[in-house]
């Protein structure tokens, strides 16, 4: 049998597990996993920041269904992660991430970059765990993509010492696991089941809320069977956004306040009572309201808010459930088709009351009308990725998503600068997909030298920055609560990012009339290069009252 080094047990483990590309920022720790990633055809790709890998890794996963990969290196590289780590946990998003470690041989003696990474990524991963043995490199792998997947997804962290990965092992000793996780799903108790549909029945106001968990279902085609048999007004939020086509009668976007608030049966699946909605307060939900509420984590349930039935399990399995029940008793939707379609009008007149910035010609150009821009060139596989603070607010409302796992965004934890890293991943993942990254200027600053790494590895992604020399989503808090005169620390100045994209090696656009706007999205989206369209914004009165604490 031959000899392995322990880059090559990890790269056989990856493949295995069917990962196509790997993230990284090169480091010393790490480079014979890069050796076997050759041999087994592994892309590696690589950024400028260790936050982007972590990020693109992330990004994979939500794009995918299937855990994202990022290699960083001991010390500084695996804390310049750490952002992306969290953000991915907070979002409850797969990915393993194998950090270097300064040889075992060595340890507790000073090394080059050694740290206590395993403590420092506890909080932040399902997993972390320092591999014992070279031999157990390729089972450790394997473990991590089990947990990453199973139940609630989300990161997980391997140290892989430089000693191990550079060790040779008669392949015969290797440690390869076999049939070692499932692709189970978990349905809801028939009990709670039959209890939930009872609530849904006798209700008058009933409104449903889908969040990221449906992404991660089992049974996602059960979604529009649900939809189609309960007629209930549904929202959604997270990696849910794109689920429901824009047509679609029961789908809705800009009256989820008035539903929340006048509700008399609110169900929420897969996200969790977080400040997204008000922790479910009366200042969102109408506190008669009866909750019920589905997760495939059971700490989240009652989280918050007293709930009326608690659900442990997976959303587009519990849907089917309740569809079931819902089948066998004879329901009627019908019965609350005149609340479904007071709260649909609610939410054409909201849209329609946006109407004159969408169209509007002012110049600089109307963050609406910019958003409104954007919407008109993309297609059913657009991907769009947020990444800016007010902007990004805006476009959340106004961009049209076709298809789920279209739409990415930082998430709750708010990160700023997870753009590029998500389109990259999202691009190679959906080469044929025009891959959009809807910017806030200020996020551009964070990680706009990835454009570097993506023309030079031709990834082909779009930018498209809203330019009001701001960082207006705090710009705004500061002026209503303390005055323009003492508003600091959150002004920027009108920079030629298109400029900076040029000398990357990109195509750049700079758009100031509305006019202009949509040719130049179309040229780059047609230059066979990363592109940048810095799109020079005046005030909208669409966020007027946002302030972000």
């Amino acid at each position: 049998m031959a000899n392995l080094h322990g880059g090559q047990i990890v790269a056989r483990a990856l493949a295995k597990e069917g990962v196509q590309f790997v993230f990284t920022l090169c480091g010393g720790h790490i480079m014979s996993i890069y050796d076997g990633c050759i041999d087994e055809g592994i892309r590696v790709i690589d950024v400028r920041h260790e936050q982007t890998a972590a990020h693109a890794a992330d990004g994979w996963g939500r794009v995918t269904g299937q855990p994202g990969v990022a290699l960083v290196t001991a010390g500084p590289g695996l804390t310049d992660a750490v952002t992306g780590v969290a953000t991915a946990h907070r979002a409850k998003a797969p990915m393993v991430i194998i950090g270097g470690q300064a040889p075992r041989a060595f340890q507790d003696m000073g090394g080059l970059q050694d740290m206590n990474h395993v403590e420092l990524m506890r909080p932040i991963t399902k997993w972390s765990v320092a591999v014992p043995d070279s031999r157990r490199l390729g089972e450790y792998v394997a473990t991590a993509f089990r947990i990453a997947t199973t139940n609630v997804p989300g990161p997980v962290f391997l140290e892989m010492p430089l000693d191990f990965l550079f060790d040779n092992v008669d392949e015969e000793r290797v440690v390869s696991p076999t049939k070692y996780r499932t692709e189970a799903g978990i349905a809801g108790d028939p009990e709670y089941i039959e209890r939930a549909f009872e609530v849904i029945r006798k209700a008058e106001r009933p409104v449903c809320l889908v969040g990221s968990q449906y992404w991660w279902s089992r049974r996602r085609e059960a979604y529009m069977p649900f939809l189609d048999t309960f007629g209930m007004p549904t929202f959604v939020n997270g990696m849910a956004r794109g689920s429901i086509p824009p047509e679609h009668p029961y789908g809705m976007t800009l009256a989820r306040k008035d539903a929340l608030r006048k509700s008399d049966c609110v169900l929420i699946f897969g996200t969790p009572l977080d400040f997204r909605i008000g922790y479910g307060r009366s200042s969102h939900i109408d506190p008669e309201a009866k909750i019920i509420q589905v997760d495939l984590d059971g700490g989240e349930i009652g989280r918050n808010r007293a709930i009326e039935v608690g659900l442990i399990g997976d959303t587009g399995i519990i849907m089917e459930q309740l569809t079931q029940a819902a089948k066998k008793s004879g329901y009627q939707k019908d019965l609350h088709k005149a609340w479904t379609d007071d709260i649909r009008r609610i939410d054409a007149e909201k849209r329609a009351a946006h109407d004159p910035e969408m169209t509007s010609n002012a110049s600089p150009v109307n963050p609406v009308r910019a958003c409104a821009e954007i919407d008109a060139v993309l297609n059913e596989d657009s991907i769009v990725i947020g990444d800016g603070g007010d902007f990004v607010g805006t476009a959340a409302n106004v961009l049209r998503i076709r298809k789920p796992g279209h739409w990415l965004d930082a998430g709750p934890l708010g990160t700023l600068g997870a753009g590029p890293g998500f389109a990259m991943a999202a691009k190679l993942a959906k080469p044929k997909s025009d891959v959009i990254i809807v910017y806030g200027d200020g996020s551009f600053g964070l990680n706009g030298f990835e454009f570097e790494a993506m023309s030079r590895q031709k990834i082909n992604v779009v930018g498209v920055i809203g330019n009001d020399a701001a960082w207006q989503q705090i710009k705004r808090g500061q002026v209503q609560i303390y005055g323009p005169d003492r508003a600091i620390a959150c002004s920027l100045d009108f920079t030629r990012y298109d400029k900076v994209a040029e000398a990357l090696g990109c195509h750049g656009e700079y758009v100031e009339k509305p006019d202009d706007l949509r040719p130049a999205l179309k040229r780059a989206l047609a230059a066979d290069k990363p592109a940048v369209v810095n799109i020079k914004i005046g005030t909208s009165e669409f966020r007027k009252d946002a302030i972000s604490v």
